[in-house]
């Protein structure tokens, strides 16, 4: 069973850069044809999915993030790492890191709550 938990500040300031973690545990993030996708919910919204890194390393971005959205990977601590540059108040949303095979998502993190405001 895989299992994944989110961490990181659930305050941020606007403009600064939110850093978040997301450490699997039951699976190597380099697993063959493993993607680990970062999905956010903004309160009263649906799911907006961000990108993805996968088991070579390669990474996606949502067209709409993708100036200020970087994905890297610690295959030593089997973490995922997701920065959001000059965040604003409408990044405010639950974070969640997702485990995919293919088009298939499969086991979820709890999620993280993140609030910007100064």
């Amino acid at each position: 069973q895989v299992q994944l938990q989110e961490s990181g500040p659930g305050l941020v300031k606007p403009s600064q850069t939110l850093s978040l973690t997301c450490t699997v545990s039951g699976a190597s993030i380099t697993t063959n044809l493993q993607y680990w996708d970062w999905i956010r919910q903004p309160p009263g919204k649906g799911l907006e999915w961000m990108g993805a890194i996968n088991y070579d390393g390669d990474t996606y971005y949502s067209p709409s993030l993708k100036s200020r959205t970087s994905i890297s990977r610690d295959t030593s601590k089997n973490q995922i790492t997701l920065h959001l540059s000059s965040v604003t108040p409408e990044d405010t949303a639950v974070y969640y890191c997702v485990e995919r095979t293919g088009a298939i998502w499969g086991s979820w993190g709890q999620g993280t709550q993140v609030t910007v405001s100064s």
